[in-house]
């Protein structure tokens, strides 16, 4: 006689699902997967309008999407920390990503007299944005952020300055929303100013490569121009990209030892900032690797997407953080700063542009 074993699976409650998750992607999923989608659209919107550039477009979501009634709750409760976890997180290994996009012998080929441009350009304006943002009494370290943004390379030196300087998501957040508006009107902008300012192709390219802050808007506003245009343009903005490492670093260094004069006057510890954070030294090896290496194409093609598929998420993260009732509180004063800001870069660069062109 045959005996028929028959076993029966009693199905998982969703509680315990929830518990089979790993704790870290049940706390990081939702924003992730958030903030996965964001990348998805702003892609999209890129290959619908290509004079949008993809993190302009990320940023522009991750704002929509923390204003609407629908998604407001999600962002701020479940989805919240895996949109700030990419926010800090996948900027950092972007950043590091960032350094295989230079070679230092392509950007010093530009000549000594390009350098000098560039270190006058970077160090006037990032001088005079932190001081007339703190004349303006912008709120927390929104002075800071601002400049290294329009300084060096929009929002990615914002995530690697913030984060060397311990900064608050919100500050970060109101910033690479400034920065990435002002460097969006630039892509319309500065090609009306092409022929009437007397500059020729590669000065043209020269000039939007010193003044336009993100990579992509650099790209999107040098194009116009032409292929020359556009190469002499990236080459000046990753020579800008370049001074990344050094402006972290002081950031990092002043930071600590303002933190060490407020331990001794307090007579407590407290955790030490590294001088040199951790993911630019990884940059810093991306360049010597991208500088030392043959690398194959398709090696540098592979960590260019990577590259700006983990910022685009990071961008929707920060962009998620961005509330418009606050920053229109201090609309008038932000708005002034980056008017301001955005007058020395352009001025400043396009008078060195004419004494060495």
């Amino acid at each position: 006689m045959a005996l028929t074993l028959r076993t029966t699976a009693r199905p998982l409650a969703p509680a315990e699902l929830r518990r089979k998750v790993p704790a870290p992607l049940r706390r990081n999923g939702p924003g992730l997967a958030l903030a996965a989608l964001g990348v998805a659209l702003a892609w999209a919107v890129h290959a619908a309008v290509p004079a949008v550039p993809r993190l302009t477009a990320a940023v522009a979501l991750g704002i929509a999407a923390a204003h609407l009634p629908g998604l407001r709750p999600l962002i701020r409760g479940a989805a919240r920390p895996g949109l700030s976890l990419a926010a800090k997180r996948l900027m950092r290994i972007g950043i590091v990503l960032l350094g295989f996009k230079l070679s230092l012998d392509d950007v010093l080929g530009l000549g000594w007299s390009t350098v000098a441009v560039v270190l006058t350009v970077v160090a006037a304006t990032f001088g005079g944005t932190l001081w007339l943002g703190r004349r303006l009494r912008l709120p927390g370290d929104q002075p800071l952020l601002i400049a290294a943004g329009y300084a060096i390379c929009g929002a990615s030196a914002i995530g690697a300055v913030g984060e060397a300087a311990g900064s608050e998501e919100e500050d970060a957040a109101a910033s690479v929303a400034l920065v990435t508006l002002c460097g969006t009107l630039a892509i319309a902008v500065l090609p009306l100013l092409h022929h009437p300012l007397g500059l020729d192709t590669a000065d043209f390219g020269r000039w939007v490569g010193a003044s336009v802050h993100d990579v992509g808007q650099v790209v999107a506003t040098a194009q116009t121009g032409g292929p020359a245009a556009l190469r002499e343009a990236v080459l000046v903005k990753l020579m800008r990209v370049v001074l990344l490492a050094p402006l972290v670093a002081g950031v990092a260094l002043a930071r600590r030892r303002s933190a060490r004069g407020a331990r001794s006057g307090q007579g407590g510890g407290g955790r030490r900032l590294p001088v040199v954070p951790l993911f630019v030294a990884g940059f810093l090896v991306a360049v010597a690797l991208r500088s030392a290496l043959p690398l194959p194409d398709g090696l540098l093609g592979l960590t260019q997407d990577a590259q700006e598929l983990l910022l685009a998420a990071a961008l929707v993260g920060l962009g998620s953080a961005v509330h418009l009732p606050t920053l229109a509180r201090t609309g008038a004063r932000t708005a002034a700063l980056g008017l301001a800001s955005w007058v020395v870069v352009a001025g400043v660069s396009y008078a060195g542009v004419l004494l060495t062109g």
